[in-house]
């Protein structure tokens, strides 16, 4: 039997890229979509007018759309891997609160420092270890090596 990894898919190229490289490699890949709280295709609402996430001069703004989810759903689909898309908008408003408590303290706070601690490496381990997971991965760039005299191996 592979290994078993969860793999934080974005609906970007580069997760997808890491999906179609790990499958190559052997695993038993999971995708698994992080939903931060944006559900639909609008941005907010001003008067009868709808906002949308989608500007004229980029094809996008930002991740965790719906339509982020579903390019990742259409990658996982392409490469026959199951698929999850988690709602973790309670938790990444605690990200949002950080973010407030720190720059109302006239510090310069780094959301995404946080977000890597409680989301990524916090909620996407927990999810992994409830599937059976021994890694997880994304599509972010990050050359996993040993540490010297350390004796269990290093996790990508």
């Amino acid at each position: 039997m592979s290994q078993r990894v969860v793999l934080a898919m974005s609906g970007g190229v580069d997760s997808s890229v890491s999906a179609y490289l790990l499958r190559q490699a052997g695993y038993d890949v999971i995708g698994l979509f992080m939903r931060s709280g944006v559900a639909d295709e609008t941005a907010c609402t001003t008067g009868m007018n709808p906002l949308p996430i989608v500007t004229p001069d980029s094809h996008k703004q930002g991740c965790c759309s719906a339509s982020d989810a579903a390019d990742a759903r259409r990658v996982a689909d392409a490469l026959d891997i199951p698929f999850h898309a988690l709602n973790f908008q309670d938790a990444f408003g605690r990200i949002k609160d950080y973010f407030a408590d720190e720059y109302l303290s006239g510090r310069t706070p780094n959301p995404c420092v946080m977000c890597n601690n409680w989301l990524k490496f916090g909620k996407l381990w927990d999810f992994a270890r409830q599937v059976g997971a021994e890694r997880i991965a994304s599509g972010h760039y990050a050359q996993v090596s040993p540490v010297p005299g350390e004796s269990r191996p290093a996790h990508g």
